[in-house]
């Protein structure tokens, strides 16, 4: 990624191009004035201008060159932070395509979102992500830009360069998310995908570990077992469990668990994707990736008294003559007989052992806060739309408001979430159906023609795990909440977001600094 760099002076010759980020030619003022006048002069022949972008000579600076990138308006009912981040995305590709590679992002003065600074550095710095696999092939496109340039006249220096550090960690993150996520199935298949994890995290205060071997699988993890019994026969699709730990400095005054669904290729199994709905399921890795890219931002940005403890079964759900198949009855790590009722719904499979896990050890944890990331059903597209992650809390989660205060920090920075509650329907749900099981995995109808298709993942994982003996009712209560990011993940084809790991850092990072 380029060089995030605060500059005070926009005429500045370290820079190819001005991209100007404001609601309003209005709000230039003070320094900003010169650009005003000329946009303002622009506006006598276009009538449009703050509606599209524009590109035209400047005077202002060096380079000659100005693209104006209006958000939009700000103030009505549904106007939220991300028109900034929108309108950055849009004006710093619009610079790439006039050729510009050492791009200074100007945003006017704005009160109306706190953390509009940092946002609109984020919507630029998703424009200049290069894909990982380009940039391992192609070393002509390694890099969209040499640096990017932060101006801002609403921020004093010394919180200019705050927000423009505080970007650059974050958007580290999000590179990590996205290589992991966006990359196809061979690049991040398990084996090379837990190595991508090592090389990222060598020399860093973050512990990784790697477990493989279908024996051991087997034997701890057993219902991740089953769904990588068809692609173990294959070396380099063969499954990995990656742990990795944070522990800041200081006395540990929270502890989260983080489990991250790792579907490197989903073919859905013997319950076969069929129609050519297959393409694009190398993105079923994203809740993984979510998780190594949230302790990037760990890594980088150090946060005191924390600690962090992240599960990622990567696995390829393939088809064989080894894979499981519905009707299979499998005892999980909990001793919860779960029958399969869809080789299809793999995610909750390889996350339920590692939760479970994961709560054994928050019985001994300080202030433990467990998670699932997943992009599990395509129910959570259908009922939210495609540009928001979905919480959903057990008893003890909703009484720390775990769903409510996540979704405050993302809409403060961006990242959004819509909350949903997991109800006795779900349970129900997942109830075995006859005396040979405890747990039904699933129905055979696809999540998005399942009445509460996405709630009720949530359930299963919280049955299939034991957690369902940690709610308020329990001596040992654990808030457990369940994003699906199925939606937020991002588009296909297209970049991955990075979504949820900003709205996890600006609540759980972001104020122990």
């Amino acid at each position: 990624m380029p060089k995030v760099v605060p500059c005070a002076d926009l005429q500045s010759p370290d820079y190819d191009c001005l991209v100007v980020v404001t609601d309003t030619i209005g709000r230039l003022t003070g320094s900003l004035q010169p650009l005003a006048n000329e946009l303002n002069n622009q506006a006598k022949i276009d009538k449009n201008i703050d509606k599209g972008i524009s590109i035209l000579r400047t005077q202002v600076s060096p380079s000659g060159r100005l693209v104006y990138s209006p958000t939009g308006p700000l103030n009505r009912d549904y106007d939220d932070v991300r028109r900034f981040y929108d309108a950055a995305e849009k004006g710093i590709k619009r610079a790439l395509d006039a050729g510009c590679k050492k791009p200074l992002l100007v945003r006017a003065p704005d009160d109306s979102f706190p953390k509009a600074d940092y946002v609109t550095i984020l919507g630029a710095l998703h424009a200049l992500y290069v894909p990982l696999e380009i940039r391992e092939a192609c070393a002509d496109r390694r890099h969209k830009a040499e640096v990017l340039g932060v101006y801002s006249a609403s921020s004093a220096e010394g919180l200019l360069k705050k927000a423009c550090e505080l970007a650059d960690a974050l958007e580290k993150g999000r590179i990590v998310t996205r290589d992991i996520g966006g990359s196809d199935p061979e690049r991040m298949a398990a084996p090379r995908a837990a190595e991508y994890i090592q090389q990222v995290f060598s020399g860093t205060c973050v512990e990784v570990k790697v477990v493989e071997g279908a024996a051991e699988f087997k034997k701890e993890y057993p219902l991740m077992a089953a769904v990588n019994r068809a692609a173990s026969v294959v070396p380099r699709h063969a499954g990995r469990l990656v742990f990795l730990e944070y522990k800041g400095e200081g006395n540990i005054e929270k502890t989260l668990f983080l489990v991250g669904k790792g579907i490197t290729y989903d073919t859905g199994g013997a319950d076969i994707k069929a129609g050519g709905i297959m393409a694009g399921m190398h993105r079923d890795k994203c809740g993984a990736a979510a998780v190594a890219g949230f302790f990037k931002i760990l890594a980088e940005l150090k946060p005191k008294g924390l600690r962090v403890v992240g599960g990622m079964p990567y696995v390829r759900n393939s088809v064989g003559e080894e894979c499981y198949v519905a009707d299979e009855i499998i005892t999980s790590r909990a001793g919860k007989r779960v029958r399969v009722g869809n080789t299809d719904a793999e995610g909750r499979m390889v996350m339920a052992d590692v939760l479970c896990k994961f709560k054994e050890e928050a019985a001994d944890a300080n202030n433990p806060e467990l998670f699932t990331i997943a992009t599990l059903t395509g129910h959570a597209i259908r009922a939210m739309g495609p540009n928001y992650s979905i919480i959903m809390n057990n008893g003890p989660a909703r009484k720390l408001q775990t769903a409510y205060e996540l979704q405050k920090a993302g809409d403060l920075y961006g990242d959004p979430f819509e909350i949903s509650t997991i109800r006795r329907d779900d349970y129900d749900f997942h109830k075995g159906k006859s005396e040979y099981e405890d747990i039904l995995q699933s129905n055979n109808v696809a999540s998005s023609a399942t009445p509460r298709g996405h709630q009720s993942p949530a359930a299963f994982l919280i049955m299939a795990s034991g957690m369902d003996k940690h709610g308020i009712d329990s001596e040992k209560p654990l808030p457990y909440s369940h994003l699906d990011i199925a939606g937020s993940s991002g588009p296909f084809p297209g970049i991955p977001t990075g979504a949820p790991i900003i709205a996890m850092a600006a609540k759980y990072v972001l104020p122990r600094l």
